[in-house]
């Protein structure tokens, strides 16, 4: 809620629900951001909802519509589907009229988001071993045994072995976008596929983004994921609640790996 506007700040009035992502200082009951990082929250959604929604659907949003350009009728690899970037991108891809697939490391949650639109999903423990065997079973049925067999964009959210692994499951003009590494900083990669198909990687973070790019990733979340969550086409999901002064549980519980969505601090 806006509660002081500095005397060059004239976009929001003071009562206003606000919200969007902060480089760090969020575990605030006061923090300062520029105005054009912020968008309005649809009177739909609570506080709690709201605060569930910023850095999932704006990370989701950026990587797939943006810099993916993921086009109708695409199939899309969304690595820890249970996430709460992934739980976004899934709705974020059905939105669009793409068609998700999911990995996960625990098989609940890949039934559980089948609910927020999930085509497919498998929980996988070797990402080398397992997703060539997917990624054909989950081909189109008109093009069995192609050579470009694959998917068209990989969103990876854990990196490690994930990485060399998404490169074999793509098909041919794939995009593959790195945004996590709780699965590993590094990754030994082979470049033929690479070249053969004329993948694109790209790596993505919202942080260390400069200030236009940031006002630029939320004016165009504002404009085009903002209505569908006010219309209730995509939906926040929150796996737990803490008070502020859990901070160490809310914690405990992010390490835990059970988390569904997002674990959301509660201001009072």
């Amino acid at each position: 809620e806006v509660a002081a506007a500095g005397s060059g700040a004239h976009r929001w009035k003071l009562g206003e629900r606000v919200f969007g992502i902060t480089g760090g200082g969020a575990h605030a009951e006061y923090l300062v951001a520029h105005e054009r990082t912020l968008a309005e929250v649809p009177a739909k959604l609570s506080w709690t909802e709201a605060g569930a929604v910023p850095e999932a659907f704006l990370t989701a949003h950026d990587a797939l519509w943006v810099q993916a350009a993921l086009e109708p009728g695409e199939r899309v690899l969304i690595h820890a589907v249970g996430s709460g970037v992934g739980l976004a991108a899934v709705q974020l891809v059905r939105a669009k009229g793409a068609i998700p697939y999911g990995t996960s490391r625990t098989a609940d949650k890949i039934a559980r988001a089948r609910d927020y639109g999930l085509e497919d999903g498998a929980a996988v423990t070797d990402p080398a071993a397992e997703l060539p065997d997917l990624a054909r079973r989950w081909a189109p049925e008109e093009s069995p045994g192609k050579s470009n067999d694959g998917f068209d964009v990989v969103l990876d959210l854990v990196g490690g072995p994930y990485v060399p692994a998404s490169i074999q499951a793509l098909r041919l003009k794939g995009r593959l976008m790195l945004v996590g590494t709780v699965a590993g900083g590094s990754a030994e990669l082979k470049l033929a596929p690479i070249l053969g198909k004329r993948l694109t990687l790209r790596g993505t973070v919202l942080r260390a983004r400069s200030l236009e790019e940031k006002i630029a990733a939320t004016a165009k979340f504002e404009a085009e994921v903002v209505p569908l969550l006010a219309r209730g086409t995509v939906r926040p999901t929150i796996d737990s609640l803490f008070p502020l002064d859990q901070i160490r549980q809310a914690h405990q519980r992010l390490e835990s790996n059970e988390t569904f969505g997002k674990v959301v601090l509660v201001l009072a």
